[in-house]
């Protein structure tokens, strides 16, 4: 496998040289400052169609301020010159005749500076006062990968095998969809993530110090998926359709009108998994009360589909007022078939039991979002706004499994008959949200306040049911049947501030929330009422119009979901079983970060965080004295994290560009669980880097490799996995259309993703194996014509304070 990958990268080197001997029609010239008649480094020469506007490509001047670009065959180009704190100049019309430009005067601007940002080109990476953006559209895989492996790309964020999405290392983040909590990723967003083409994304932003606006849950931060919306007057559509050999196919369609007053735009899509087939398998050494040996091997046969989609809709009722509309859906239905042979010995290692079980599970999980907004300006400042929201959210998981032992061999209890069972789960949450906020701008100041309400019911209705000996009857077990009710209400107001200076840009504010709990499980009530103070500050420092640093400090609190507080005990695997816990107390996190940007030939962004929190929710797993292991969650961990970040984006040549993104952690972990202590700490962290090549003629093509280590967990550690792949895109159809074709690990079917525990109790390991070669082939088309811009409330509900119950 080495061989061949030496042999492609040679090959593919040697095309990159072949492809740049034959370039011709080369422009340049230097440019200079028109006051200081000296040259001026690093500004953005973005050759452009002079007709559409459209960037065919781009460069950056040297340190005295030269460039060159190679122009392509044909005419009618322009050339726009760019800096930060200097006016944009254009060239028209570029002539083939006359390569060289001389020099090229820019004029100072006494403007202030917002943001450290190259606005001709678009560079991928972006750092702001309290965020790092990722420019999805900026990158030449946007149209080939799912939104799941652009996200593998974004600094701070990390994607394992099993496609858990990380952000610094752990599970504890929000994800919003265009600055709002959504339904769409309410239970795995890793699964709508997946069936979504990036060419749907925007941008998107991690947010490592949010602003007081935002509610307090999220300790890691926030993850904002900003959809893509070439809103404007007329009309404009995309469609992608694809095939994965391993996700099966999938069609997504968006669509953006605007006539008059009214605006609409959204996309709709679907996706449909095969039958596919993979193995799993356990071991457990039981060393207390009782010596026992545990062993099993399973295979499930899985398939499934999903749909998804998304509206807006705008009235611009008159220069002053808006009202918007939004409506999210999501649908998945999944089916999974396994058979499981388990086998048990003694501490003498003499047989105790082996058995053989089938089962049956039928999952659907559905989705939906529905809010308008009213913003109304005001006529002495069109910035200074007020915006009243509302919102309802649903979102619903059922469950039905079925299990029936095929062989059941109880060596140490021969008469015993073991009874098979099915389970039934209907969990889920309705919330009603309400919001008002307020914008008032001054001369470099402008003030935040909101206040906001959630009135939220997390449910969970579940039954388990036993056949009855020689029959066919299940009968109810009132042991493993009840209801969870769990009403939480939150309410919250905000006032923050932002300062822009000339060479500063200051963020701070304090939000207060107010919640109750009133729960009620197994006819225990819960009444709890308590209150929150989360302030954040964030400071960014512009040294030069390319280099800033930005420093943050935020309080973060995580409350748990239902899919935590869940109380319903799966017993797929009657050995391994799952379940919730209702008795979850909310966790408070404390976090500081650094990060240093820099933004000449390329990016560059380098940043240290730490963060640290006590009782933290964590995943724990004890083992009965019948060996059935538990997995759960519990409030017992204590965390601290330190950290670097790096993330390059580099230009190698005019066509080559190269793309890294690190993280490297140390984390200390400590918790108190049934009475023994577990003290965790060890390095953890993932390495990624892209590479890309843009040919003559509209094509593209690049290579990924990645590795994402061991993550330290309180009672042992998780998977770990490399991973590489390669993509090729080309333009057509008058580039209206691309097609585009990706292989993943080419070279190996299947990869055993391993994680195991240890106490004193118990050594126990698990594996699953997983597909780990595709291959995928899309084709995306775009068409319209659009002349104006749509408006959209600035402000809107964004429900980021609960935990969305992703791997810890």
């Amino acid at each position: 496998m080495k061989k061949v990958l030496l042999l492609f990268l040679c090959l593919f080197s040697l095309y990159i040289h072949s492809a740049e001997a034959q370039q011709s029609n080369v422009i340049k010239g230097i440019v200079i400052d028109s006051l200081k008649s000296q040259p001026v480094s690093y500004v953005t020469i973005s050759l452009q169609d002079a007709k559409t506007g459209q960037q065919l490509k781009s460069t950056l001047t040297k340190d005295d301020g030269s460039f060159e670009l190679a122009l392509p065959a044909g005419e009618g180009f322009k050339l726009v010159i760019a800096s930060v704190g200097y006016d944009n100049k254009t060239i028209q019309p570029i002539l083939l005749t006359k390569h060289n430009l001389g020099n090229i005067r820019l004029k100072s601007n006494s403007k202030q500076l917002n943001e450290v940002t190259v606005s001709a080109t678009k560079p991928i990476i972006r750092q702001e006062v309290d965020r790092i953006s990722y420019d999805v559209q900026s990158d030449a895989e946007s149209k080939v990968l799912t939104v799941l492996d652009m996200l593998r790309k974004v600094p701070m964020v990390s994607v394992d095998a099993t496609d858990n999405i990380k952000l610094k290392g752990t599970g504890n983040y929000k994800i919003l969809i265009n600055g709002r909590e959504s339904s769409l990723v309410a239970k795995n967003p890793s699964d709508v993530f997946k069936s979504m083409p990036a060419s749907n994304i925007e941008r998107i932003e991690v947010i490592t110090t949010p602003p007081a606006k935002y509610d307090a849950e999220g300790l890691a931060g926030i993850i904002n998926i900003i959809t893509k919306k070439d809103i404007a007057q007329g009309y404009s559509g995309g469609v992608n359709t694809r095939y994965n050999t391993v996700f099966g196919p999938g069609i997504n369609v968006n669509g953006t009108v605007k006539q008059g007053k009214f605006g609409l735009n959204g996309y709709i899509g679907t996706n449909v998994r095969g039958k596919r087939t993979t193995g799993y398998g356990s071991q457990n050494d039981i060393i207390s009360p009782v010596a026992s040996f545990l062993s099993q091997q399973g295979a499930n046969t899985s398939s499934g589909n999903s749909s998804y989609g998304n509206a807006e809709l705008s009235y611009e009722a008159d220069s002053l007022n808006l009202i918007t509309g939004s409506y999210m859906h999501s649908f998945s239905k999944n089916t999974t078939d396994g058979n499981l042979l388990s086998s048990e010995l003694n501490g003498d290692s003499s047989p105790s039991r082996l058995y053989s079980l089938q089962n049956n599970e039928r999952a659907l999980y559905k989705g939906t979002d529905i809010g308008v907004n009213f913003q109304h300006g005001f006529k002495r400042n069109r910035e200074q706004l007020l915006t009243l929201s509302y919102k309802y959210s649903l979102s619903s998981a059922t469950q039905n499994n079925a299990s029936a032992y095929l062989m059941d061999m109880n060596y140490n209890y021969p008469d015993a008959v073991a009874s098979n069972y099915k389970q039934y789960n209907n969990s889920g949450s309705k919330e009603h949200t309400i919001q008002l906020d307020y914008t008032h701008p001054l001369k470099s100041l402008t003030i935040e306040a909101g206040a906001k309400g959630i009135i939220r019911k997390n449910y969970s209705d579940f039954e388990n049911y036993n056949q009855q000996p020689g029959t066919d009857n299940y009968v109810i077990d009132p042991t493993q049947t009840n209801v969870l009710n769990y009403d939480q209400d939150v309410f919250s107001i905000y006032n923050s501030y932002q300062l822009k200076l000339k060479d500063w840009v200051m963020k701070g504010g304090l939000r207060v929330e107010h919640t109750t709990v009133d729960a009620n499980f197994e006819d225990k009530p819960l009444d709890q009422h308590y209150n929150n103070f989360v302030p954040s500050v964030s400071v960014q420092r512009v040294l030069n119009p390319t280099n800033n640093i930005t420093f943050g400090f935020t309080d973060r609190i995580q409350r748990p979901g239902i899919y935590q507080l869940n109380p319903f005990v799966n017993r797929t695997n009657p050995k391994y079983v799952t379940t919730g816990n209702p008795d979850l107390t909310p966790v408070t996190s404390h976090s500081f970060e650094l990060n240093y940007s820099t933004f000449k030939k390329g990016s560059l962004t380098v940043g240290l965080n730490y963060a640290y929190s006590n009782n933290t929710i964590e995943s724990v797993v004890n083992v009965s004295p019948d060996t059935v292991t538990t997995t759960t969650y519990a409030n017992v961990g204590k965390s601290k994290r330190f950290g670097t970040d790096i993330n390059a984006n580099y230009p190698l040549t005019k066509k080559l560009n190269v793309n890294l993104n690190l993280e490297l952690l140390r984390v200390w972990l400590t918790g108190t669980y049934l009475g023994e202590l577990y003290d965790s700490k060890g390095f953890q962290g993932h390495a990624f880097t892209y590479t890309s090549y843009k040919f003559d003629k509209g094509y593209t093509a690049g290579i990924n490799v990645g590795y994402d280590s061991r993550y330290v967990m309180l009672q042992g550690r998780d998977n770990d996995f490399f991973f590489y792949s390669g993509s090729a895109s080309k333009e057509v159809l008058n580039k209206k259309g691309t097609i585009s074709f990706g292989a993943n690990m080419p070279f190996r079917k299947y990869k055993k993703v391993d994680f195991y525990s240890n106490t004193n109790e118990f050594r126990q390991s698990n594996y699953n194996q997983i597909y780990s070669r595709s291959f995928n082939i899309s084709f995306n088309y775009k068409f319209g014509k659009l002349n104006g811009e749509i408006k959209k409330s600035q402000k809107q509900i964004s429900n980021d304070d609960v935990s969305s119950g992703g791997r810890q």
